[in-house]
């Protein structure tokens, strides 16, 4: 059994980017004595989720990779002995900002990066004002730990995703993510939301065989214009290769945990479920098309 303990970090965000970051930190620590070998954390954790509006201001959060923020995780995950999956705000270059996830070696390097592809625009979450499409495409990033297919937050919602990175070899798939409810929506609404949320990240898991690991945050952040705000709903989950979960968070505690994958499991999956043996590629060409008219 290749049992592989991963660390959870689902916490609120503040205004001051340095708090942020130390309570991240102290996430990684704690799980890390629990004996996590590879650290999640939720999207964008640096800071409040800067998108409810558009202002050219909130660029100035945005770093180079490597960067402040990669150094400071980066000898952590030396220190600790530890994979780190993090995200950041990623300053390419004057005007060119993506928002990345990094992966950071149990050695500090960097293992590799992902560049969110699908870039949501809808109220309360003006992605495409900040961020440009990722052009690295879904290639999963070899580690210690095993082949990590990293996505971010709305790519949980696309399956083309996750199915390209499973045919890509990835052990696991891992979405950092910054998700929650319009204070506004009724509780049936809410609760509809939050379901649809974790049943297509459990999808993806049953569909590929593979283990899915979400991280989002919690807490109310206030809209910076005159709108409700978001209420991140947390629910952080690791789900097993039949879409089992293996373990969950609340929608609403600060978490620093860990949970267990069984990385054979999927081999045993795989072998009662062959999906990837069975898919009909020479019918799904128009898949590339955006509809079929």
């Amino acid at each position: 059994m290749a049992e592989l303990t991963i660390g959870i970090v689902q916490h609120a965000c503040g205004a001051d980017v340095d708090a942020n970051l130390q309570k991240t930190m102290q996430g990684i620590r704690t799980t890390a004595s629990k004996g996590a070998r590879l650290v999640v954390l939720q999207e964008l954790h640096r800071s409040l989720y800067f998108c409810q509006q558009e202002n050219t201001d909130e660029f100035d959060l945005a770093e180079t990779i490597p960067g402040p923020t990669t150094d400071q995780l980066g000898a952590l995950a030396k220190e600790l002995g530890v994979v780190i999956v993090a995200s950041l705000f990623e300053r390419r270059a004057a005007g060119l900002y993506h928002n990345t996830a990094v992966v950071l070696e149990s050695d500090g390097s960097i293992a590799g990066i992902y560049r969110k592809m699908h870039i949501p625009d809808d109220p309360g979450y003006y992605e495409k004002f900040y961020f440009t499409p990722g052009d690295l495409g879904f290639q999963p990033i070899q580690t210690s730990v095993g082949k990590l297919g990293v996505l971010v937050c709305w790519d949980q919602w696309f399956p083309e995703g996750a199915r390209l990175m499973a045919m890509a070899g990835a052990d696991v798939l891992i979405y950092p993510t910054a998700i929650g409810w319009h204070p506004d929506d009724d509780a049936a609404e809410q609760q509809r939301q939050r379901d649809a949320w974790i049943t297509i990240q459990r999808s993806h898991a049953v569909a590929n065989g593979l283990p899915v690991i979400s991280v989002n945050r919690i807490g109310h952040e206030a809209d910076p214009g005159e709108g409700p705000g978001a209420l991140f709903w947390g629910s952080s989950f690791v789900a097993g290769p039949q879409g089992e979960i293996l373990w969950q968070a609340d929608t609403q505690t600060e978490t620093f945990a860990v949970a267990q994958i069984d990385l054979d499991r999927s081999e045993a999956v795989r072998r009662i479920w062959p999906y990837l043996r069975d898919r009909r590629i020479d019918h799904y060409s128009d898949l590339t098309k955006l509809y079929r008219d």
